[in-house]
């Protein structure tokens, strides 16, 4: 009888102390990401019983919480549809996203940052008010970024490369948060659907997620890294110089953009190839280069991380193993290599700021509501993916790229600009995806724009980079150097 009794009580212990870590977890180590679950309805409900804090840029609140006289207390309110995609939305029937959803403890009060005020509400007996967060945006360039992509479909990044500042972020199509922030549970519901079986998938930030970009021609600039950083090669380094390239093992050919060969001569050099920007050269260079060192540099200057701005970035691929067509193909950015906006952005800042790469950031600071300090985002080093040498090297590549190569929409006169375009293919009969990215001034840098436009910009596959997608770059750069 006691065996048994003692099997009993070593089992009920077993069972006690499981269930003790599993509170424990769920109360301790798992509060943070379940409270911040979206399909967490309890929490929702509960944040409405706070002031929610104000999300701004510059000194300008682009998202309130105003008092209302019904159940709920308070309405978000959404000050304009420039910032959609970085702020998200934030409703009691449909969840959350963007800024709203990643920054929600510290918005709703719930952080233990804010442990002090709510111990002082507490005893006041009123709820704690959500702390203001201050994004690293700048409202004149949001504004000339947004209006210089027009009606097309795309996305721009623009960041300074010196600290990893984003200062303009934006995605369009976008949507109007107030849709979706209102209190009546048919007219919210209805608009989020509404949202999501758009075709045009507004609710997307393009510029960080969703169905990932051919980079096509921008990626040759990790490419061109890539073999510079090797020792094995120059900007002089020469390739044979074909009008067409069979892929290796293939009787598939690939052509330059204007169907001839990248310049005049039996032989072309690296430096005419990505001023010109011609894919058979690369093609050629990413056989040769090999498809291990291609990835390492690749992988450096962001590829594969999983990166928080504190938005969640889809990570960008550079596909594992391929066969050598394959990697032929990978040298102009086709085949399945996929990205980002944002990656492209901080490849070109890698160069830009002569060699190092800064964590791109979208948090100035975050406040309470007693306007003491909570936190304060410092620059901080993300990588070193190429040497002093190698980003001058391509700096010198990218700025005769606009002055008088493939980029040369791109130009700001009496100002050094240094670009790369790219047009990427989709498939026989679709659409190319038009790119842009580029820093100026050259020797100074203070600004990054990454720029893509999905669609050929309407016309199809009759547009280039160059024609669409450097103009919009170029009007973005000039708001910036005009401030």
């Amino acid at each position: 009888m006691n065996r048994q009794v003692r099997r009993v009580g070593l089992f009920l212990t077993v069972m006690f102390v499981a269930l003790f870590a599993m509170a424990s977890s769920i109360q301790v180590l798992r509060t943070q990401s379940l409270y911040q679950d979206p399909r967490n309805v309890r929490a929702a409900y509960e944040t409405y019983k706070t002031q929610r804090g104000s999300i701004l840029v510059g000194e300008q609140e682009v998202v309130t919480s105003d008092p209302i006289n019904d159940q709920y207390r308070f309405l978000r309110n959404y000050d304009s549809v420039l910032y959609s995609s970085v702020v998200g939305y934030f409703s009691i029937f449909s969840g959350s996203s963007g800024i709203e959803r990643s920054m929600n403890s510290l918005l709703s009060g719930q952080s233990s940052a804010q442990f002090f005020e709510q111990i002082n509400a507490l005893l006041d007996g009123t709820p704690v008010t959500g702390a203001a967060i201050e994004l690293s945006l700048d409202a004149d360039i949001q504004k000339a970024a947004w209006d210089a992509l027009g009606a097309r479909k795309g996305a721009v990044v623009a960041m300074d490369p010196a600290t990893g500042r984003i200062i303009a972020m934006v995605s369009k199509p976008g949507f109007d948060a107030n849709l979706l922030a209102g209190h009546s549970s048919q007219a919210t519901t209805s608009a989020y659907r509404e949202l999501l079986d758009d075709p045009d998938s507004p609710l997307v930030n393009r510029a960080i997620g969703g169905d990932l970009y051919h980079p096509g021609s921008v990626f040759k600039i990790v490419v061109a890294a890539a073999a510079l950083e090797s020792g094995r090669y120059s900007t002089g380094t020469t390739f044979e110089n074909l009008d067409r390239y069979r892929l290796p093992g293939t009787t598939t050919y690939i052509n330059n953009s204007n169907n001839s060969t990248c310049g005049d001569g039996a032989l072309v050099t690296l430096e005419t190839a990505l001023i010109r920007s011609c894919n058979i050269p690369f093609a050629i260079l990413a056989v040769d280069l090999g498809q291990d060192r291609i990835r390492a540099q690749a992988e450096l200057m962001g590829f594969g991380d999983e990166l928080a701005i504190p938005l969640t970035v889809t990570p960008s691929i550079y596909p594992q193993d391929m066969e050598l067509p394959q990697v032929a193909l990978s040298g102009f950015g086709q085949f399945d290599v996929r990205t980002t906006p944002l990656q492209i952005a901080m490849s070109t800042a890698a160069i830009a700021n002569q060699g190092v790469l800064m964590k791109p950031q979208l948090i100035d600071q975050v406040v309470a509501s007693n306007l003491n300090v909570l936190s304060q985002p410092q620059p901080q080093v993300f990588s070193s993916p190429m040497s002093r040498e190698t980003a001058a090297l391509l700096t010198r590549m990218m700025v005769d790229s606009v002055e008088f190569g493939a980029a040369s929409n791109a130009g700001i006169s009496s100002i050094a600009v240094a670009g790369k375009t790219g047009t990427a293919e989709n498939g026989t009969d679709e659409p190319y995806t038009l790119w842009f990215t580029g820093f100026a001034p050259a020797e100074s840098p203070e600004i990054v724009v990454t720029v893509v436009v999905e669609d050929g910009g309407g016309i199809g596959q009759n547009g280039t980079g160059n024609q669409v997608a450097a103009p919009i770059a170029k009007a973005v750069m000039q708001a910036v150097l005009n401030k």
